[in-house]
């Protein structure tokens, strides 16, 4: 069942190419936005071991943070380099590549 909790603290940290989103869970700590999911969904990790995965998704109520494993996020993030490859958003699709070969190769 999903953990429903509001943010502690939404941060965002835009350099000048990219542009990382941070979340703080209220248990796990600090979190780090992967990839985006759909519209109302992200995919979320743990920065500093990046081994507890969460889907968050956002509505007018709140946040929920619903804890995956490893190789179903790993399928939300291979889905998602299929989509952006097939819209041709290729700049996105590069950035999302380089993170899926350092957190799951």
């Amino acid at each position: 069942m999903p953990d429903s909790a509001s943010s502690q603290s939404t941060q965002s940290s835009e350099s000048r190419m990219s542009s990382e989103t941070y979340l703080n869970h209220p248990t796990f700590g600090l979190l780090y936005r992967v990839c985006v999911v759909d519209d109302s969904r992200e995919l979320f990790a743990t920065l500093y071991a990046q081994r507890l995965f969460f889907v968050v998704t956002t509505t007018g109520q709140g946040i929920q943070f619903e804890p995956i494993g490893r190789s179903d996020s790993r399928i939300l993030v291979e889905g998602r380099l299929r989509e952006l490859r097939r819209t041709g958003q290729y700049g996105e699709h590069g950035k999302l590549q380089t993170v899926h070969q350092q957190t799951f190769q």
